[in-house]
């Protein structure tokens, strides 16, 4: 663990921000975190990190930062049908995937290549093609930073819901995630809901866990920009739902409008808004939106985390504007 002293966060967040906080400490155990966070208290509250790629730095961070690099997978047998896997929060999340596949632990295939960590998951509710994570966790554990107790979190206390859970909101800064236990089929039963993945497996017979996997690792490397090569934090804003009657009023002015059932409304594709209000591409500066998802805001290099958001709140306005739609900034800002 390092010694407290300033350091900087610019190449541990995804969007290559520049950022310094007054003290950095990376844990590889639960021991070296309750002394980190000790440690840190007198800096005030530390910013907890893991992967980096889930936030926005406005700026530099006065307290102090405590990353999370714990490892370790230990799968627990529970009937022929599922099986219990626990991940310690450091454990990065794609490796974490390919690793359940290979061992005959199903599910998870459609959240393959999400970057970020095990510990970050549960907070955003990580999902894509029509899998979310909360779908297959079990409990999470954590340590109450206030009082050092460590307890677990069933799946029906943690509030989850579309990206949002209760680590984004009432428990927000209060824990910290030490690992996440997932319940896991043994038996792969593939969600191919998304015409994407269809398409890719149409000349398959009878794909397995491993097609869809690669099928989806396919789709997000043509879709979306990595991160080490354009500095990214992914899907930057939430998909806005809209009850059932603002969806027909907008579908009718709109009528190539991307949406898609949610509860007793519809999800709109946030980013077919954003691309069709004309943002994709666009420059401003060291900031702006990728040329093939409008919907992923890059860090060109050289600019701030205040002028990133600053262009995120002039989409937002336009959208609001031009469809009277509200669109939900995804990462957590600090």
């Amino acid at each position: 663990m390092a010694e407290p002293a300033p350091h900087t966060l610019t190449d541990l967040n995804t969007l290559r921000l520049p950022s310094r906080c007054a003290a950095l400490f990376e844990v590889g155990s639960r021991a070296q975190l309750v002394d980190a966070l000790a440690a840190a208290r007198p800096f005030g509250a530390p910013l907890i990190l893991g992967g980096g790629s889930n936030i926005v730095l406005r700026g530099d961070y006065p307290g102090a930062t405590v990353r999370i690099i714990t490892r370790g997978i230990a799968a627990q047998s529970q009937d022929d049908d599922w099986v219990l896997v626990t991940a310690e929060a450091g454990e990065p999340w794609h490796p974490f995937v390919d690793h359940c596949v290979s061992q005959g632990w199903y599910g998870l295939e459609n959240l393959a290549l999400i970057p970020g960590t095990v510990g970050a998951a549960p907070i955003q509710n990580i999902g894509a093609y029509g899998v979310e994570v909360k779908d297959y966790i079990d409990a999470v554990e954590v340590l109450d930073r206030a009082n050092g107790r460590c307890y677990w979190i069933d799946n029906a206390d943690c509030d989850f819901s579309y990206r949002d859970s209760v680590f984004k909101r009432g428990l927000r800064d209060a824990v910290v995630v030490l690992a996440v236990r997932f319940r896991l089929r043994r038996v792969a039963a593939l969600e191919l809901g998304y015409q994407g993945i269809r398409d890719a497996l149409r000349q398959l017979e009878q794909p397995t866990a491993r097609d869809l996997f690669d099928a989806v690792v396919a789709l997000r490397q043509a879709k979306l920009p990595d991160p080490d090569q354009i500095p990214n934090a992914g899907s930057f804003f939430k998909n806005p739902v809209v009850d059932l009657v603002i969806y027909q009023q907008l579908r009718a002015q709109y009528p190539q409008l991307v949406a898609y059932p949610d509860g007793a409304g519809m999800k709109l594709a946030a980013g077919w808004l954003i691309d069709h209000a004309g943002w994709k591409g666009y420059v401003e500066g060291a900031v702006g939106v990728h040329d093939r998802q409008a919907l992923v805001l890059v860090h060109r290099g050289g600019g701030t985390g205040e002028q990133l958001l600053q262009l995120a709140a002039r989409i937002q306005r336009d959208i609001r504007q031009r469809f009277g739609v509200e669109l939900e900034i995804e990462p957590r800002i600090y």
